[in-house]
């Protein structure tokens, strides 16, 4: 075994998971490592895809002149929601991925090595981000010749705000995973979280048209202004949503990768 045996390797370890360099190299052989599969077998992005691709293609067109649509193209509403609905699903059932791998030892066998320890988390998460916003950028490739108006650098900062909310969604998955380590127990766990999440966002229609407790719950729900920010980039407005849909996006983030960090150190003491 190539690790240090005993308490002194494990303080070696734990030292060594928070050196810059060290952090960064390790993280990027965990990331090419992660993406290799999803490199050689490009047609998982494909599928990955297609519950978003079917909301875009049956219930879009139902959104033709809603109220709370402000009378614009159904795209033009529904295309920035679906793109968080496609980082709740991608990033937030990221962590069934580490299930198997828990089961048959192989995680616990990466542990062993003398990879750092929070890398092994930061790479996983890396390569669903990666491949959440690949996902996105063919979303809108497919919605553009149907009508759909996108400003080019509200779509970069839309994706990159994206970004940072699916890095604290795949984020949580992965704690969870590591928490719960069964699959039966860690489903329902997602459904119970994502569904209300997704389903209060205003994702799939309006919340202006809910009743008003429905909507003081929506406004508890911190993916709901991610959607308002989303709308806003698309649309090419920086108004007080996109600062607000950014402040809670990096709040989780960072406050996912904070525990997160924490709990890979623990692995190694």
């Amino acid at each position: 075994m190539s690790v240090h045996e005993g308490t002194g390797g494990s303080v070696e370890t734990a030292g060594r998971a928070w050196r810059g360099p060290s952090l960064l190299r390790d993280t990027a052989t965990v990331f090419s490592r992660q993406m290799r599969p999803i490199l050689h077998r490009p047609l998982m992005l494909c599928f990955g895809m297609l519950q978003p691709v079917l909301y875009l293609v049956l219930f879009a067109p139902l959104l033709t002149g809603l109220a709370g649509a402000r009378g614009e193209s159904p795209w033009q509403w529904f295309v920035p929601g679906l793109l968080v609905m496609l980082a709740l699903f991608t990033a937030g059932f990221s962590g069934f991925a580490l299930l198997p791998e828990m089961a048959s030892g192989a995680h616990e066998r990466l542990l062993a090595t003398p990879v750092s320890r929070v890398s092994l988390l930061l790479g996983r998460v890396l390569r669903d981000v990666a491949t959440m916003l690949l996902q996105m950028v063919l979303v809108i490739v497919m919605v553009i010749p149907f009508g759909f108006r996108v400003s080019a650098a509200g779509a970069v900062v839309g994706l990159l705000l994206l970004a940072v909310l699916g890095t604290g969604l795949a984020t949580l998955s992965y704690l969870t995973a590591m928490a719960v380590r069964q699959t039966y127990v860690f489903a329902p766990i997602l459904q119970t979280v994502i569904m209300p999440l997704m389903l209060l966002s205003g994702v799939l229609l309006p919340m202006e048209l809910a009743p008003s407790w429905l909507y003081a719950l929506s406004r508890a729900n911190p993916v709901a202004y991610v959607v308002d920010a989303e709308r806003a980039l698309f649309a090419g407005e920086w108004g007080a949503p996109v600062a607000i849909g950014w402040a809670v996006a990096a709040v989780l983030a960072v406050a996912a990768l904070t525990v997160g960090s924490r709990a890979m150190r623990r692995l190694s003491s």
